[in-house]
Order: structure tokens, then C-alpha cells, then sequence
């Protein structure tokens, strides 16, 4: 199939695919002559892909037209439609065109089902930082991928130092494969845990832990937390992003359970928790504590989400509402 959709926010996978692709296609004596980036910003950037990918390949090898960043699966003017109606069936062979987008394409669209229908379509979302389970299988892959055996613990080292950055996953398993090749290991034995601990900076600051020191009442070690976290360059607002997400889940379970509800399942469904055996998680975490605390420190997270886009000074905003929410437990 000659015609792809790669979409997600996940950018650096996104774009590791877009580069693979564009190699498989393109000749290299002749990619400058067959390689068309078309920008979003470009006037009539969809009606130039479309055409370009109708030329025929100078010289040997595919042409590959990439139409980045389009907005294609959101909206489609009756004039684009037309020509992707026209033209997407009659993409020759000897072309790839490439449709990026970080936001999910809208199946309502005509355009969506047109594509859905010519196009490969591939996603690359980010992983959330509580689905472990898809980091360790991510992890796993990449690992396969670079040629490195891991042995469990190392994998869930990984997973403790690295989370959802794929830019790092892969710049860590890259290092780790070529010194673990260098002694002369790398196809016999699976990396120990002990080499990962060595060569990688595990950091044991994240936003989960601060948002469970916060829900423990312990001002302390949240406000360390916190503090680690801005000096590890992670953001305040993507820091009180997680924290947001992680209070509403525990608000929902809460309030479900003191409803009475049992059922795992609806629990999950109403909290939007994709695994619904991780409720039995967070109804241990939120024992002993009221959806009135919950509530109270959700406002103030939102509050403190407000300031910041505001322009508040990060740490001390931070640090202030850290004290304010463990004061709620």
C-alpha cells in the first residue's frame, strides 16, 4: 500500500517511523530528486502531496511525499475532498505518500473513512505513566529491536528510570547494547540489573510518588519530591498534569465506593482506567480518606494548574500548594 497516516503525540517515534519509511522508499544516489516535505503552512499543501505523488520517481527508486502536521483528519474542505476522492485511489506504486498528524484522525469525516479506506493507518500515542504494563512491553520491543537480551529486573529498572520517554528508552538501551557487546556478552547473556543501576541514572522522583506522598499527608517528603522534580527538568505543569489525573481517579473511586458500587469494571469505565485491575490499586490507595479531601485537594491542584499558566514563579507556586494538599489528609 502506497499511502500511510502516521498519527500521535508521540514525536519521536513518529518521526523514527517516518525516517525508516522514507529510507525504504527513497534510492539514496537519488532521494534529493524524490523527496517532497510539504508543509502544513504551504499554500494548498494537501493539493500539492496529491499531485506530487502522482509524478513519476527521477532516476531510480520511489518518490516519497510527506505532508506533515496536516489537518486533514479534523477537517477537509469539498475542494480537498474531491481531489482525494480523484486521486488517492490512483497513487502509483512507485510513490509513498505520507500523511503525519499528532491528533487522532475523526472517524465522522468523509475524509477519515476515504483514508481509512486507501491508507495505512499507524498510531503513535504516548504511553501514560501508569500503564506499566505497556512500558515494560515497549521496553521488551525496543530492546529486541537494538539486539539486547534484558533480564526482568533490569526491564523494570528501565521502566522505573525512563517511564514513557521513548527518546531516552532508546538512547539507553543504544548504550547499554554497546557496552554489554563490548564484553563480548550481548548475544549469550541477558544484561544484568546490576549494569543497569550502574550506567543509568534511575531517578526515584516521579509524579506518582509525589502524588502519594501528597494523599499520606507527608508535607516533607512531597515537598523533596517536587523539589527533585524540577531539578530533574521535568515540568510544573506536565508534574501537575500527572497529579490532576491521578486525584480525579482516586475522587471517582472514591465516590463510586461510598456509593456502594463493587463492580471493578464500572468503577474503571467511570474513572477511565483501562485496566480495571488496576481499581483494586487505587482503592487501597484512597482507604481512610474522604471524597471531601479528595475534592478539596483536586480544587487546589486546579488552582495551582491556573497559576501556573499564568506565569507564577514554578517552585514556589509548587511548593506552597504541596503544603495545602498534604494539609488536606
Amino acid at each position: 500500500m502506497p499511502i500511510y497516516y502516521f498519527w500521535g503525540d508521540d514525536e519521536f517515534r513518529l518521526k523514527k517511523a517516518v525516517a525508516s519509511l522514507r529510507d525504504r522508499t527513497l534510492d539514496p544516489d537519488w532521494a534529493s530528486f524524490n523527496y517532497d516535505r510539504i508543509a502544513p503552512e504551504s499554500a494548498d499543501a494537501p493539493m500539492q502531496a496529491l499531485n506530487q505523488a502522482m509524478t513519476p520517481p527521477f532516476g531510480m527508486g520511489k518518490r516519497f511525499v510527506l505532508l506533515a502536521n496536516t489537518t486533514l483528519g479534523q477537517r477537509c474542505s469539498e475542494e480537498v475532498m474531491t481531489e482525494m476522492s480523484r486521486t488517492l485511489p490512483l497513487v502509483p506504486d512507485t510513490a509513498v505518500l505520507l500523511l503525519t498528524s499528532t491528533n487522532k484522525p475523526d472517524g465522522r469525516l468523509k475524509s477519515t473513512k476515504l483514508l481509512k479506506k486507501y491508507a495505512e493507518i499507524k498510531e503513535f500515542a504516548s504511553i501514560a505513566p501508569w500503564q506499566t504494563d505497556q512500558i515494560l512491553s515497549q521496553i521488551k520491543r525496543v530492546a529486541q529491536e537494538v539486539g539486547l537480551q534484558l533480564k526482568p529486573q533490569s526491564a523494570m529498572l528501565l521502566a522505573d528510570a525512563v517511564g514513557s520517554d521513548t527518546r531516552r528508552l532508546y538512547n539507553e538501551l543504544e548504550k547499554l547494547s554497546l557496552y554489554w557487546s563490548a564484553k563480548g556478552n550481548v548475544k549469550t547473556e541477558p544484561l544484568p540489573p546490576e549494569i543497569v543501576t550502574r550506567l543509568v541514572t534511575v531517578s526515584t522522583q516521579t509524579s506518582f510518588q509525589l502524588s502519594e506522598a501528597l494523599i499520606d499527608g507527608k508535607t516533607a517528603q512531597a515537598l523533596s519530591l517536587a523539589s527533585d522534580l524540577l531539578a530533574n527538568n521535568e515540568h510544573a505543569l506536565r508534574v501537575v498534569a500527572t497529579l490532576v489525573g491521578q486525584f480525579r481517579r482516586w475522587l471517582w473511586v472514591s465516590l463510586l465506593e461510598s456509593e456502594g458500587e463493587r463492580d471493578v469494571r464500572v468503577i474503571a469505565k467511570a474513572a477511565e482506567i483501562s485496566n480495571p485491575k488496576r481499581v483494586y490499586i487505587l482503592q487501597k490507595q484512597v482507604r481512610g480518606r474522604s471524597p471531601a479531601q479528595l475534592e478539596k485537594a483536586l480544587t487546589l491542584l486546579l488552582d495551582l494548574e491556573f497559576a501556573l499558566k499564568r506565569g507564577a514563579p514554578d517552585e514556589i507556586t509548587l511548593q506552597t500548594k504541596m503544603v495545602e494538599i498534604a494539609g488536606c489528609f
